[in-house]
């Protein structure tokens, strides 16, 4: 039975959520408070699995609440956020400070909106259980955000990989879902500014992929934005789909762009990670190297399959350093994974970016 305790300023959040999960197989509401004072105190006599927790409280805000608790006793986190700016900048706080996933609310129509994302709720409460929510706290050799400044060869010291013939057509492709946020944050203030082309999706509600790529964009060298029809796929740029919105990869004489368009749910979602990989097979095929990270269900397996069937080299993030072991675990009971690494070693194959031929001989 898992166990969640609603932390929410709204009485409709409370008694919607309360009403939709406690007739749920396998949940039980042990409580509903309207802030972490309350929470706090319920939590003394009963602990709960899974915490879903809004971000403006009065008394204690969510932000400072989630950080006493990781630091605390780290617990699943799910942050009720508004479909707002301010919602999204803040969210992307908390989600670095180690919360697992989102849910969103709009203003209006609340009560209406909860009700119709009763599937969306539960799939995201149910994960968040099995997770296992850590922050991830950066090596200490990430370079300054400093894009003036070159990068070195050294970043990774005496472990790098063997030097390797770089093209100039090789791209990185990278898809996530829960606990993405972190691990990406993780990766992207470990590369330099001389970092190949990568392109991402990362499961995240419309609006809330723009403050993440501004947030990420602050604290990087590489340059990282949310994705815009045409962009061109360049070294030391990042490129993040936008949430509600498709991103393909195109080629374009000599050069990669993306191609972001509406379109029906693929596996699930809207960024699809399946719709990214295939993509990538079709039109990058032996020059893209695809990595698999943390999150939940199967968006992804059979893009990257695609992938590895067209020459692609493919990586799955390992069980032990993921949040979520979904996505990853299966790609690789699909046989679409040449490799599986920690997410500490991740950032060094990108550096690199090896054909399959040259990573089989590491």
């Amino acid at each position: 039975m898992i166990k969640v305790l609603i932390v929410d300023d709204s009485a409709v959040v409370r008694q919607v959520l309360t009403s939709l999960l406690d007739g749920v197989s396998g949940l039980k509401v042990i409580g509903a408070a309207p802030d972490p004072i309350f929470a706090m105190k319920r939590m003394e006599s009963e602990w709960p699995d899974v915490i879903v927790l809004d971000i403006e409280m009065p008394r204690m805000d969510g932000v400072t609440f989630l950080k006493k608790l990781m630091s605390e006793r780290p617990t699943p986190v799910v942050i009720c956020s508004t479909l707002t700016e301010r919602g999204a900048e803040v969210t992307m706080q908390a989600m670095s400070a180690g919360a697992v996933d989102i849910i969103t609310k709009p203003k209006v129509n609340l009560r209406n909106f909860l009700q119709e994302s009763k599937s969306t709720i539960i799939d995201v409460i149910k994960a968040a259980a099995s997770s296992r929510p850590r922050l991830i706290k950066s090596s200490g050799i990430a370079p300054t955000p400093n894009r003036s400044a070159p990068g070195k060869d050294s970043l990774f010291g005496a472990t790098a990989l063997k030097p390797m013939v770089q093209t100039t057509d090789r791209v990185i492709v990278i898809g996530t879902s829960t606990g993405g946020t972190q691990a990406l944050e993780y990766l992207f203030t470990q590369l330099p500014r001389t970092a190949p082309p990568i392109v991402v999706v990362q499961h995240m509600p419309e609006h809330f992929t723009a403050a993440f790529a501004k947030r990420l964009d602050g604290i990087c060298q590489v340059t990282i934005k949310e994705a815009s029809h045409n962009d061109r796929v360049l070294p030391g740029q990042v490129l993040i789909a936008p949430g509600g919105k498709h991103m393909l990869l195109q080629r374009s004489g000599a050069q990669y762009q993306v191609e972001v368009k509406d379109g029906p749910l693929v596996s699930r979602h809207r960024p699809s990670v399946d719709v990214l990989f295939r993509s990538s097979a079709q039109v990058a095929g032996a020059n893209a190297v695809g990595i698999i990270l943390t999150g939940m269900g199967d968006d992804g397996a059979h893009g990257m399959k695609e992938m590895h069937d067209a020459g692609a080299l493919t990586i799955a993030q390992d069980e032990t350093s993921c949040v979520v072991y979904g996505m990853p675990k299966e790609a690789v009971k699909l046989g679409a994974v040449d490799g599986i690494l920690p997410l500490s070693a991740i950032p060094q194959l990108i550096m690199q970016a090896p054909t399959r031929a040259l990573f089989k001989k590491i």
